[in-house]
């Protein structure tokens, strides 16, 4: 990792984003030595007290629970004593994930032996979610992999803007030659039934959007720390139902609209194939990216598209042929 890489890690790590400055008292302080203590000190964030003892985080008191407690009740009987933590190490967007799962307005850090580093007061968890879901947008886009250059994608050169862009289009672009040879073996099928031509811009968008929703679970899925392991079952029977409700919807609609029964159960059937198809796509693509310890959102998207749509056609006009004849 060069030095600009390290300096990027660090930044987007959770002690990154973590204060120093706030309010620490002890399990066996009182909340009101710990009130007197604190006026006329100033915080970076008081929104929560940090409970420690030998400098180990012990729980969090948050102020409401503070104010409100008689004055010699102890901290121990009111801080949270398993409070939503994260090591100082871990990326950005898993401290963000795990504060959200809380109901206290900050998120400690600690380090490696459970020693408090500080606190992530609201503010900056909010800057990091904002972060992270442009990051998210930019890299899905198959252009960008960082939430600075996501952040001046609208102000950068014509130069900076192709040079961002282009390459995954280049793929885009290998993928329609291939399109174009798949359709093109298959071309005296369709000559002789012209109506299932009609249908493969319908198949091929579908599939894509079964796949984009599928790698949108897996990819927020994998930045959090949710394995693919834990999300492949229910989106294989997602992905099967999906494709199965709408080969359901298909076939009596095209059969109403166009009166030809082959050609209806050869689109029916493609799309229960090509649905189920992509959803598979979308969710080992981000995976094996994950594996070669490349940030699964980036190219995903782009490199995702073009396997569906080249695999939609296949799978379509192999069935045409298979049942139109």
């Amino acid at each position: 990792m060069d030095s600009e890489e390290a300096t990027r890690a660090r930044l987007e790590t959770a002690a990154a984003h973590a204060c120093r400055n706030v309010p620490v008292a002890a399990p066996e302080d009182t909340a009101r030595a710990v009130v007197a203590r604190m006026r006329g000190q100033r915080y970076d964030t008081a929104a929560v007290v940090a409970v420690c003892a030998e400098n180990r985080l012990r729980g969090l008191v948050t102020i409401e629970k503070l104010f409100a407690a008689a004055d010699s009740v102890r901290l121990a009987e009111i801080m949270d004593s398993d409070p939503p933590a994260v090591a100082g190490h871990n990326d950005q967007e898993h401290a963000l994930w795990k504060a959200l799962r809380h109901s206290e307005p900050g998120l400690a850090v600690t380090g490696p032996r459970g020693e408090f580093l500080g606190l992530i007061p609201p503010h900056r968890l909010l800057t990091v979610l904002l972060e992270e879901h442009d990051e998210d947008v930019a890299r899905l886009s198959g252009y960008l992999k960082s939430a600075a250059g996501a952040r001046s994608a609208s102000t950068e050169t014509v130069r900076r803007r192709l040079w961002h862009r282009l390459p995954w289009l280049l793929v885009g672009l290998v993928g329609a030659m291939l399109a174009a040879g798949l359709v093109d073996a298959f071309q005296a099928q369709l000559e002789r039934q012209v109506l299932v031509a009609f249908f493969i811009p319908g198949i091929v968008y579908l599939a894509d959007a079964v796949g984009t929703q599928t790698e949108a679970v897996v990819i927020r899925g994998l930045s959090v720390g949710v394995g693919v392991e834990r999300i492949v079952r229910r989106e294989i029977v997602t992905g099967l139902l999906i494709g199965a409700l709408i080969a359901l919807a298909a076939y009596p609609l095209t059969l109403l609209l166009w009166h030809a029964a082959p050609v209806s159960a050869a689109v029916s059937l493609s799309l229960f194939a090509a649905c189920s198809v992509a959803s598979a796509v979308a969710m080992v693509l981000p995976w094996i990216f994950a594996k070669l310890g490349i940030d699964p959102a980036f190219g995903s998207g782009p490199l995702a598209t073009v396997i569906q749509d080249l695999l939609s056609i296949l799978v379509y006009l192999v069935v045409a042929t298979a049942v139109v004849g």
